[in-house]
């Protein structure tokens, strides 16, 4: 838009010319033609100098524009300079420390293999020195009665304190077979065959009553430290004459009978309680309680079992819900319904009593199971391999990618755990470690009571399957136990 001064100069051009042509006129007597050639004359001089001057002028400040653009351009070029040395230096920095890292994260890795080498040497010197002791070692004569040794309570507080020993004690070799024997030194929870159902029903009743269901620990301890993680808690019965019976031998009964939701409420309430006594000495411990199918199932029951979690939802890190794999391989609709309930409310869950490699881990996983517990001896058999759709050495990383850990159960020797640390196990469990044990009441001593024997319980959840005859020997003496760690500690 052409701008008002530029108008008014050329107002003022004209009107100068013009009075130029005049005052030629009238005053020099000049003709009009003449007058009016010089007026146009004098304009066109006007409008040339005007145009001139003002082309003078933008090509200054066009200069000026153009210094500055250049002295900003510099500037900016400066910058960018300045900002490319800096990102240069901070490339160099990173790549520096990433190589550092490197070489640190390579030292430690050789050295974290190296220690697993050296403890898989020790494992397999421990273990040929215990087959060697155990060749070596007399049959102990049997005596013709056997007093059964009290069961050594589980102390809690202890169990934290101490460290996890460098080899377990050596087993004792097993005594001749004699039948007086087997008789008198039977624990007392075999002392449960000789009743038949209506009898057994009868005494689950009452105990139920009077308020008789006990529960044993038996830990589980990572591989290859031996470090207590987790309690698995254990159902045992006391009849009227306070013998134990095995829950593999009272559980079909009880859940035929309907009793079988009581039971499970009782051992769920007496696993928080434990759970809270650990809980004071260390909070990364967890408990595994077993429940039922049928109290799974059962709506009445399980909205009972609901409530009393709702309660200790605090809890639910560390208590572990366990059923059986056929429980998950059989969910109806309301088992489902029921197990999303608990899930939600951020209870964890595990498998046990697996028959099979046949696992879906990631469905597992959806549905909240973080643990799977599979024997030794079906991880070791060599016919899993070609029966199941994964090697049994591979099962581990496979249930790991869905953060399912996997625990080895029913472990009875030195050389079950030098094979499954090849497979990568993290977690064991059996009588090598330690047997099922009761509880030790609260403030009580944290000595005395003698050492259980391993063939006194069955291990398992609910009735697991009982220990091999391996396991079934008595106890060994003190001197072998110390002469074994001492063994272990020269290697």
């Amino acid at each position: 838009m052409i701008r008002i001064s530029t108008i008014f100069i050329a107002i003022c051009m004209v009107l100068v010319a013009a009075s130029l042509g005049l005052v030629l006129y009238s005053v020099a007597g000049i003709s009009g033609t003449e007058s009016a050639i010089v007026a146009l004359t004098a304009l066109t001089f006007l409008i040339l100098y005007n145009a001139v001057s003002m082309r003078l002028r933008d090509r200054s400040d066009v200069g000026g524009q153009i210094a500055d653009l250049s002295r900003g351009t510099a500037d900016l070029a400066r910058q960018v300079a300045e900002f490319g040395r800096r990102l240069a230096a901070m490339e160099g920095r990173i790549a520096s420390a990433n190589s550092t890292n490197s070489d640190r994260i390579q030292s430690v890795v050789g050295e974290i293999n190296e220690l697993g080498g050296l403890v898989r040497q020790l494992a397999t010197t421990v273990s040929a020195h215990e087959d060697l002791l155990a060749g070596a070692a007399p049959t102990p004569t049997p005596a013709p009665v056997a007093r059964p040794e009290p069961e050594a309570p589980l102390d809690l507080i202890a169990a934290f304190e101490e460290r996890p020993a460098a080899a377990p004690p050596l087993p004792a070799p097993p005594p001749r077979p004699a039948p007086a024997i087997q008789t008198h030194t039977a624990v007392p929870v075999q002392t449960a065959n000789g009743r038949n159902p209506t009898q057994l029903l009868a005494t689950l009743r009452n105990a139920i009553d009077e308020n008789r269901i006990d529960i044993f620990l038996q830990p589980m301890v990572t591989l290859p430290q031996r470090k207590v993680r987790f309690y698995e808690a254990v159902t045992r019965l006391r009849d009227e004459r306070d013998q134990l019976i095995a829950a593999e031998e009272f559980i079909s009964i009880a859940e035929a009978s309907g009793l079988i939701g009581r039971i499970d409420n009782m051992v769920m309430l007496r696993c928080v309680q434990v759970l809270r006594r650990l809980m004071v000495r260390n909070k990364d411990v967890g408990v595994f309680c077993n429940v039922a199918a049928s109290t799974l199932g059962n709506s009445t029951t399980f909205a009972q079992c609901l409530d009393f979690l709702e309660a200790n939802r605090a809890l639910a890190p560390s208590l572990v819900l366990e059923f059986k794999q056929s429980t998950f391989r059989n969910l109806g609709p309301a088992e489902t319904e029921n197990l999303a309930a608990l899930a939600q409310r951020g209870f964890r869950f595990s498998i046990d009593h697996v028959t099979d490699l046949r696992i879906e881990p990631r469905e597992l996983a959806d549905r909240g199971v973080r643990f799977i517990k599979v024997p030794a001896s079906l991880l070791l058999d060599p016919r899993q391999a070609s029966t199941s759709d994964i090697h049994p050495s591979d099962l581990s990383d496979l249930l790991g990618r869905f953060g399912i850990d996997l625990i080895a159960e029913r472990i009875e020797g030195e050389r079950a755990v030098v094979d499954l640390l090849d497979f990568d196990v993290r977690f064991g469990q059996g009588f090598l470690f330690a047997p099922p044990r009761p509880l030790r009441p609260e403030g009580a001593s944290a000595t005395g009571g003698a050492s259980p024997n391993p063939a006194q319980e069955i291990q398992g959840s609910n009735g697991s399957a009982s220990p091999s005859p391996g396991a079934t020997s008595s106890a060994p003496p003190a001197q072998r136990i110390t002469g074994n760690a001492a063994l272990a500690r020269r290697i």
